[in-house]
């Protein structure tokens, strides 16, 4: 028995066209990169609302330092007191400072590292507001009082409303028993000298009519430096914003390039392919 020869082309692996896998290959790929765009755009979305967030924070926070001193909130107001409504609002209140209750608050501001001074502040329906009278350097070990004989009169402190700051400082847990204080929590510091009714905020004290030359190099003062609360905000989110969309858009142009260069090699392939079906005719016998 004679075997009669194949009369069709002879297949080779180039005949295929593109393999399934190849296929699926791409279709993860392009899965990523969208996965990714889409990733990068979330973010520069997210920046551009937290930078309008930013502005009008810093706008709500100026107006309320600026404005006239206002009467600190009393306990019927403490339950509805945060941060975003209260935060920075220049108050006043008037009361007896109980200096031997004085709690010491590490710090560092520009006139160097010491503590802030956290008296509290009796006032007269007996509720109590903790004012950060100011800043003294770390060479000052005792309490300064005013010059002026008000130990047992009444005192009038204007300044700004500051919210509580639980827990300590950065890697430094506050340290009621050993009476370390990191942070300026006024329940933790109200709790460890037994007061009662005392405000969720304190107040950071103005400075005084004659504040020090802030550039002197001194190391020590008579008395507690007012007015330091740094009021600064980073608004860098227009820079990230940008940042992120314009990694968005590097990623869109690589799956772009990609994608049309995975266009070009299936068409070489299938123009190849084609050409390799087509054989010349043969003369006849």
């Amino acid at each position: 028995m004679v075997n009669q020869p194949h009369s069709g082309p002879a297949s080779s692996p180039g005949d295929a066209g593109p393999l399934p896998h190849s296929v699926t290959k791409v279709a993860v790929w392009a899965f990523l990169i969208l996965l990714v765009f889409a990733g990068f755009l979330a973010l520069g979305t997210w920046q551009v609302q937290r930078l309008h967030w930013k502005l009008d924070l810093i706008e709500r926070v100026n107006q309320r330092v600026n404005a006239p001193a206002v009467d600190a909130p009393g306990p019927k107001k403490w339950p509805d007191i945060t941060a975003k409504s209260d935060e920075y609002r220049h108050i006043t209140a008037t009361g007896t400072f109980l200096y031997d209750l004085t709690a010491r608050v590490q710090a560092t501001t520009e006139l160097g590292g010491g503590f802030w001074l956290l008296t509290p502040l009796k006032q007269a329906d007996g509720s109590i507001i903790l004012v950060n009278r100011g800043f003294v350097s770390t060479g000052t070990t005792e309490s300064p009082k005013p010059k002026e004989d008000q130990a047992n009169g009444m005192t009038q402190v204007t300044g700004l409303l500051r919210i509580t700051e639980p827990g300590g400082g950065f890697l430094r847990d506050n340290d009621p028993a050993a009476d370390r204080w990191h942070s300026r929590d006024v329940a933790a510091i109200a709790a460890s000298r037994g007061l009662t009714q005392v405000a969720p905020y304190f107040i950071d004290a103005d400075a005084g009519p004659n504040p020090p030359d802030l550039n002197a190099l001194k190391t020590t003062w008579s008395e507690p430096v007012g007015g330091l609360t740094v009021i600064s905000f980073h608004n860098n989110h227009l820079g990230y914003a940008f940042t992120w969309y314009t990694l968005a858009l590097m990623v869109a142009a690589g799956g772009l390039w990609v994608g049309s260069e995975e266009r070009r090699r299936w068409r070489r392939r299938a123009a190849s392919n084609s050409s390799s079906h087509t054989s010349p005719e043969q003369p006849g016998d």
